[in-house]
């Protein structure tokens, strides 16, 4: 059975830590973001799903191996009939990584970032259906053997989304250049020949290179305008600070990313995250970082709510916190998630010049 688009359901995955608070912000802004939008609804998971530290506490290998599968198997029936029900938009909180690339690997999934700063952007397009990252564990007394897969097929839906996305991004259609970061030397030849026939078939160059020879032209030349960098997850994971310092001036505890099923059965489905973690030692506290989160809620109401000029607005009154110094301990402030949550509706619902309605998008309009 499908949702009627008209009134769009939200979906909403809860990982322990500081989940269970980030939720309630998420629900609180995508609320005040589509007020005077009837129909939008949030459907959560019925599962709180494990993060990494509450996994330890069990102290024992084979539950622990248990409880990532029963996560995983949970969270992917999840995704799965969300899809199925018409849901475009999933917004999950930090979850046990193990269980995470499971799910990543049976879906397909890529997460796309696009950093910009001074005129110039990147698109980051992580391949998370394959490598070290993806794979089952098999534990023997002392060892713990991973296995794991490349496949022509999956790397070349990988990159025809990449080369799609990029075109998306930039409409004239210039990529400025298309960068492949992999540790192919360890294939034997295969990823070499794969994305040669790929790049005869789209018609790009494609440049296929180790990671440390990425690294080095980072350092020494940086990477041209509209660079597409289609990464295994391992080397993007790391370079992602790096990426940033070069591309955007965030820090990675405010931004939000998205993961995209390559699956055809989820087409149309993404999924949002906060690129922060779990962040046990906060829970319960009222401590941990909003912003992120506030971002992922401001991206699902303009992209799948119809809520035009979301994220500006959201953009907007995070420039206002900044400049009223409002911000958690992480940093440096000395405000709760409760109180930079508070604030920032606040400064959405606040009239502007004349008692006119901050942004009249946001305040009823369609």
């Amino acid at each position: 059975m499908t949702h009627d688009p008209a009134a769009p359901v939200i979906g909403l995955a809860v990982g322990r830590g500081t989940g269970p608070e980030l939720a309630d912000v998420f629900e609180r802004v995508l609320g005040a973001l589509t007020t005077g939008h009837p129909g939008v609804t949030v459907e959560r998971s019925p599962r709180l799903y494990h993060s990494y530290v509450s996994l330890r506490a069990e102290r024992d290998i084979a539950r622990i191996r248990d409880l990532t599968a029963a996560d995983a198997d949970h969270y992917e029936r999840f995704c799965r009939t969300r899809a199925e029900r018409g849901t475009t938009a999933i917004f999950r909180t930090a979850v046990n990584a193990q269980s995470l690339y499971l799910v990543r690997e049976r879906l397909r999934a890529v997460k796309v970032d696009l950093l910009g700063a001074d005129g110039r952007s990147l698109l980051l397009v992580r391949d998370q259906a394959q490598g070290f990252y993806t794979g089952e564990n098999r534990h023997t007394p002392g060892e713990v053997t991973r296995t794991m897969t490349f496949g022509r097929e999956i790397t070349g839906a990988v990159v025809r989304y990449a080369v799609h996305r990029a075109r998306q991004e930039w409409p004239d259609g210039r990529i400025g250049r298309v960068v492949m970061a992999y540790k192919f030397h360890l294939l034997d030849g295969a990823l070499d020949a794969w994305v040669a026939d790929l790049a005869a078939r789209l018609g790009v160059e494609i440049g296929l290179f180790q990671p440390d020879t990425v690294n080095r032209d980072l350092v020494t030349h940086g990477l041209p305008d509209r660079t597409l960098v289609i990464a295994g997850n391992e080397w993007a994971d790391i370079m992602h600070v790096m990426l940033l310092d070069r591309f955007g001036s965030d820090r990675q505890e405010n931004r939000c990313t998205e993961n995209v099923f390559l699956d055809p059965a989820l087409a149309g489905l993404t999924e949002y995250q906060t690129v922060h973690g779990s962040a046990d030692d906060l829970a319960g506290r009222d401590l941990v970082n909003p912003v992120a989160t506030i971002r992922a809620a401001a991206r699902v109401a303009e992209r799948h709510a119809g809520r035009a000029g979301a994220v500006e607005a959201v953009e907007k009154a995070l420039r206002v916190l900044d400049e009223r110094g409002m911000s958690t301990p992480d940093l440096g402030g000395r405000h709760s998630t409760t109180a930079v949550a508070d604030a920032l509706l606040g400064i959405l619902d606040a009239p502007g010049p004349g008692g006119t309605p901050a942004d009249t998008a946001l305040a009823g309009g369609s």
